[in-house]
């Protein structure tokens, strides 16, 4: 298993946000974490990616405890993240943004990359010499992505990606997404688009107040009555899953 999160407690000063999650997620995976608002399903991608320290729990990755290490070390080993706002250096070219993203490669590998992450982008190559700040919604954030590509991540942990998009422009990530799991990158997503997210998804969780709601492959998620009912705002005739073990 690539990701393997267990028993993680983390949260804000006094304020204990995430109260024993348990997530995995494997090469060549999907996967969506959906809830209500305040649920904690940003500040998980933040304490696996260590922007915030866990106070207890385990996070392996690749095999390895990482509960606590450095995000800079994380995008070294492997990982990367890609923030809701704030994903891209407006006043940078898509070029000089997807550079900075390749800091992390040798110096004599990082254009190879950089033009490897283009072609299989080719939206973003007619645009990189443009400003990032003045691409649309959608090209901004397949920027974003891009930088975070030019690493060689094994996973990439994305916190909103269809946030302030228009139609068009979701399915254009969300096609990007599936194409980046077709290349053996695994994905875990935070999204508040929870039917796109988890008709899309491998492997579905749903957080509530911090802890685990309900788990399971994405689509038994969509069709579950309760998960339905409680959730996603409407009905469903479809038999239901097991709450998850907490």
């Amino acid at each position: 298993m690539l990701l393997q999160v267990e028993g993680l407690e983390a949260g804000y000063d006094d304020a204990l946000i995430l109260r024993g999650v348990a997530l995995e997620a494997d090469v060549e995976q999907i996967v969506a974490i959906v809830g209500p608002n305040g649920a904690g399903k940003s500040t998980l991608l933040k304490a696996i990616y260590g922007l915030v320290r866990p106070r207890a729990g385990s996070v392996r990755f690749d095999g390895a405890e990482i509960a606590g290490v450095r995000a800079d070390r994380l995008t070294r080993s492997g990982m990367n993240y890609v923030p809701q706002n704030d994903n891209v250096f407006p006043t940078l070219t898509v070029a000089e943004n997807l550079h900075v993203g390749s800091l992390v490669l040798p110096r004599d590998e990082r254009n190879a990359e950089i033009a490897r992450v283009l072609d299989f982008l080719p939206l973003l190559a007619e645009r990189r010499r443009q400003r990032a700040g003045s691409l649309s919604g959608g090209e901004r954030k397949l920027a974003a992505i891009a930088r975070a590509l030019v690493a060689r991540p094994k996973l990439l942990l994305l916190d909103e990606p269809s946030a302030g998009l228009s139609p068009l422009a979701i399915d254009l990530v969300f096609e990007k997404l599936v194409e980046i799991r077709r290349a053996g990158i695994a994905i875990v997503m935070v999204e508040q688009n929870a039917r796109r997210a988890l008709a899309l998804a491998d492997t579905g969780y749903v957080l509530d107040t911090g802890r685990n709601a309900y788990s399971g492959p994405g689509r038994a998620l969509l069709d579950d009555p309760r998960v339905v009912e409680l959730y996603l705002g409407g009905a469903s005739t479809s038999s239901g899953l097991k709450p998850a073990a907490t």
